[in-house]
Formats: C-alpha cells, structure tokens, sequence
C-alpha cells in the first residue's frame, strides 16, 4: 500500500515538472488535435456522415493544407445528387448566408455534436464551411494561435469570393471562440469587418480556462502553480483573448452559452456579453449584441446547442434582421 501511494505522489509531484521542462506539451492538450474522433471515418467522404456536402482542401500557406467540408441550404439540396466539387462552389454564390463553422478541440468535423449543429444550420437556410485547422483531422500542419487565425482569415476571404460577396458569418464553438475574434479583429483591422459573429460556450481568456479546469485544480493550492500555467502559455504563444478582442469588434454578436456548461463556465459568456455592451457604447456603434442563456435542464452543457429545439428560429432572427 505504501509503495502505491509513494507512486501516486510521485506522479502527482512530477507532472508539473515534466510540463515546465517541455511547455509544448500544454499546448497539445489545449489543442488536443491528435486525438481525432470519431475513428473510421473517411473525412474525404463527407457523404458518410452528412449529406448535401462536399470535400475539399485549401492551400492555406506554404506547406499548409486544411480540409473544408461544404454543406448546402435546403434550397440546393434536391439539386445536389451527383454534382462535383465545382458545382458546390459555384452554389456558393446563389445569395443565401455563408456560416463559417470553427470547432473546438478535440476531434475533426465530423464529431456528432458538430454535424448535427451542421445539419440545423443547413435546413435552416444557409450554407455552411466546417472547417479542420492546420493539424486537425485530415489537416496538414502543426497548430499554434496564429496558424488558427490565417487558416480561418484564408478560408474567410476565399468564400467571400466565391460567394460573390455574400454575408458570410463566424461561428466559433469553445477553442473556436477565441479564432473567430481573432480573425474579425484582424479583418477589421483590415477595413473589412465580418458582418456577423455567432460564439457558443466562449471563454475569457483560454488560460483562464486551463487553470479552472478540474484537473489543474488539484495543483492550485501549490505555490506558483497559477504563475506556471501563464507562464507556459506565454511560452506557447497561447492567449485567444476574447475578453480583449471583444473591447475593439464592432460586428454584430451573439453568444450562447448553456448554465450546466462543465468546461466553459457561464459567467464567462456572461462577462463578455457585458464586456461588448461596453464596447458598443464607447465605440458608438449601434450593431446589436444579443446573448441566449440555455437553463440546466435542457442538457446543452458545453456542445450540445443542436438540442435547443429553437436554434433554428434563434439564428435565423438574428441574422435576417441583420441583412434587412
């Protein structure tokens, strides 16, 4: 008995160590890209698991491909059977809004929780681009903040175009939060603001998260633990700052976060909902902000938006009221 718990406090003492001697591996859990669920799934086969959808890669910078999948509006879909890649695109610019979908960690595009999203958003009416970062599922590349951030810029500016213009929206879940603020402040930057920002179960500040994990939780009664988790995430280039990000955008938003959420607690999306309030006024823009709160009992918790039975109604109001 006295030697397992010799070895459990060994273990215990010993990952802070190992995590501070080589800081990139918290950048792999945050990211946690090469865990790649669900397994068997062919990702160049979208058909598999979502229908209405094709396949493809952008060459997002040199030595980087992301893999996209493209599903269609309800209105294309008895148009869709046996059609190419190129068909798909052309599609692209029959006028409805283009949802920009920008996962979490953990998994690829074709994780459940993220097609059945998939699925709302396309019967609803729009067409949706499910994007895999450099690194993730089928994706070529190492992750890092900034490679997130020109994957998502790139495929941003590419549906622009061959939407021929169409409102194009940022939706960013968890992880993919803190890329869609990063890309909207830096097409803002650019003089091109995104006409919409959707978040789900957004957090401050992504170390924030770290550090109120459960896990790290069991470390934060020792001295300096806190300062180390900063201070890997310096090392990292890690910050996704929507708390920050939010104080300059000027796109319309709006945020929804589940009460029962267990990884992203509540608050946060409610602290950002204030923080652009905030914005708003000392900006002096109008552009509205709106944030759903989903109650426990609905079972939503950090994923599972797909199971509101008035998504659709929900995003349809807001973004139609924004191209009137």
């Amino acid at each position: 008995m006295k030697r397992v718990v010799s070895f459990l406090i060994s273990v215990y003492v010993s990952v802070p160590v190992i995590v501070y001697l080589f800081p990139w591996i918290l950048g792999h859990i945050i990211f946690a890209h090469l865990v790649r669920f669900p397994f068997f799934v062919d990702l160049s086969r979208p058909e598999d698991v979502l229908n209405h959808t094709s396949n493809f890669y952008l060459d997002t910078e040199e030595g980087v491909s992301v893999g996209v999948w493209h599903t269609l509006p309800a209105s294309q879909w008895e148009k869709a059977a046996g059609r190419s890649p190129e068909w798909y695109r052309e599609a692209l610019g029959d006028g409805s809004p283009v949802i920009i979908f920008l996962h979490g960690n953990i998994g690829t595009r074709a994780l459940k929780h993220r097609v059945e999203l998939v699925k709302i958003l396309s019967s609803t009416g729009y067409h949706v681009l499910s994007l895999d970062y450099r690194g993730f599922g089928d994706s070529s590349g190492e992750p890092s903040e900034a490679g997130l951030t020109r994957d998502t810029l790139y495929l941003y500016k590419w549906a622009k175009k061959h939407s021929r213009g169409s409102f194009v929206c940022l939706w960013g879940h968890s992880l993919g939060s803190g890329v869609a603020t990063n890309t909207a402040v830096k097409l803002q930057e650019q003089g091109s603001a995104v006409e919409a920002i959707i978040l789900q179960a957004p957090y401050t500040r992504i170390g924030e998260v770290v550090t109120n994990h459960r896990i790290t939780k069991l470390y934060r009664f020792l001295p300096g633990f806190e300062s180390l988790v900063w201070y890997l995430m310096e090392k990292n280039n890690i910050e996704f700052d929507n708390a920050k990000n939010l104080q300059t955008l000027t796109s319309p938003l709006l945020i929804l976060h589940a009460k029962d959420d267990n990884l992203v607690p509540h608050h946060m999306g409610l602290k950002l909902h204030q923080i652009s309030l905030q914005a708003r006024k000392k900006l002096n823009t109008d552009a509205p902000i709106e944030m759903i709160s989903y109650d426990a009992n609905l079972g939503i918790s950090h994923s599972k938006v797909y199971l509101d039975p008035n998504l659709s109604d929900v995003v349809r109001k807001f973004l139609e009221n924004l191209r009137q």
